[in-house]
């Protein structure tokens, strides 16, 4: 008897090995008897850009007569398109439910239109099985977008025409805009983690795209707000809760074809311009700004004189550093060279592996988090007891357990070796427990 959808997904779950995943995943996409729709489902549920604009999504409590996925699919096409919206689309999920059975509803049908399959199994990993058995029509959109090399290991890039602005210490943000879309705006994190509690600055966005009737469009950016720490907090919380001093700060603009396609036509120069005169809709609003640029010539002495002064402000400033950009690269969405980040200081993303109690006026706190993990080869330990605020040591000793195996970000001057030829860093800081699961960085 041929598997059915949701049976896959219960078999998914079974066994938390990744390989084990792989090896269901690879059954499936070689079995003779075909498994595309459920590949389909799997596509609509992972790729990032495909939404329905539906909050919730009602569990199934009885057994219909059976669900064909012809008829599911029109109606997550029919989402997906906005063409069922609020009552109406409520009323038609309802009744396409009562239609499945419980399995297949709960297990299969229902997790596509909340965009969690909740077996463990991502895109990457889809990709990954799907070009091992050359099944690329089972493969899936990765959400990604431009990202930095650090400068310091490319400074052969740094020379000739670049321009520069000054890097925010805030979560980046990809405001992706699409007036077909009921929803219009959505905002998401660099990996692609849906971003719902900034919405004062999605709706103010929404009303001015639809007066001025702006084609699709992503902006990228950085939402910062005078308390990183407070701006992590609500980028983490489920409900709507609101940062009112949160500012999304521009300093890029692509059209959703060309980013979805993973590349623009407009060279970085051409693109500032652009993102200037697109964000005139929103003159009047503080709370959307575009990133000063500068365009300096390094291989001159002006230039350099320029570049030296321009560092030195933003470090003075509070600037996590600067980055460097090509003025002629196109945008594109993967790590390059293109964009090169400059900081004062390194930080570094690593494993909690135990606490440690503090001394002092931090008896019955948090004293230290004992970290390890590889940056760039290294093998780093470090205790890190400086940059924690005592409401910090407070909760973060409360619920010490759950701190093993989360990933934090830390701050230092520099990397420095110990004499058993092991890494450690001078001078560490605590900054955020960053993502949204273990060693997801946002």
């Amino acid at each position: 008897m041929r598997t059915q959808p949701q049976d896959i997904i219960l078999e998914l779950e079974k066994d938390n090995s990744r390989l084990a995943k792989e090896a269901v995943l690879q059954k499936y996409m070689e079995s003779s008897e075909g498994y595309g729709e459920f590949f389909e489902g799997v596509r609509m549920a992972l790729d990032k850009l495909y939404t329905f604009g539906v909050q919730q999504v009602p569990q199934a409590t009885v057994d219909g007569q059976g669900l064909e996925w012809s008829v599911f699919k029109d109606l997550a096409e029919k989402l997906q398109r906005r063409e069922l919206t609020g009552h109406a689309a409520r009323d038609a999920i309802e009744l396409t439910m009562n239609v499945a059975t419980m399995s297949q509803w709960n297990d299969f049908y229902r997790r596509i239109l909340i965009k969690d399959l909740r077996c463990g199994v991502s895109e990457k990993t889809v990709n990954k099985i799907a070009k091992k058995t050359k099944k690329s029509e089972y493969s899936v959109p990765v959400f990604e977008c431009m990202l930095a090399h650090d400068s310091a290991k490319h400074q052969k890039k740094v020379s000739g025409k670049v321009c520069l602005d000054k890097k925010l210490d805030g979560v980046r943000v990809l405001t992706v805009i699409d007036c077909a879309m009921g929803d219009v705006v959505s905002q998401y994190t660099r990996n692609g983690k849906t971003l719902k509690n900034f919405t004062k600055l999605t709706n103010f966005i929404k009303t001015k795209v639809l007066e001025s009737g702006s084609r699709a469009m992503v902006l990228d950016g950085e939402i910062v707000s005078s308390s990183f720490q407070d701006l992590m907090k609500q980028v983490h919380r489920k409900d709507n809760v609101q940062a009112d001093d949160a500012v999304l700060q521009l300093f890029d603009i692509i059209p959703l074809s060309e980013f979805k396609q993973g590349k623009s036509t407009l060279n970085q120069r051409q693109r500032h311009v652009f993102l200037k005169e697109y964000c005139k809709i929103f003159d009047g609003f503080d709370n959307i700004q575009i990133i000063p640029k500068i365009e300096v010539d390094l291989d001159t002495q002006e230039g350099q004189q320029t570049f030296a002064d321009f560092n030195k402000e933003a470090i003075e400033q509070g600037y996590e550093g600067i980055m460097i950009k090509d003025p002629v690269a196109k945008y594109e969405c993967k790590r390059s060279t293109a964009w090169l980040k400059q900081k004062p200081f390194i930080e570094v993303s690593l494993e909690v592996k135990a606490t440690e109690e503090g001394t002092g006026r931090n008896v019955g706190k948090l004293g230290a988090l004992i970290c390890e993990g590889v940056d760039d080869g290294k093998h780093i330990k470090v205790n890190v007891g400086s940059g924690l605020s005592d409401t910090q040591r407070d909760e973060f000793w409360t619920d010490k357990d759950k701190l093993i195996g989360m990933v934090a970000e830390v701050r230092a001057d520099a990397v420095t070796q110990n004499q058993d030829g092991s890494y450690s860093l001078r001078f560490p800081r605590f900054k955020t427990f960053r993502g949204f699961k273990e060693g997801e960085k946002i």
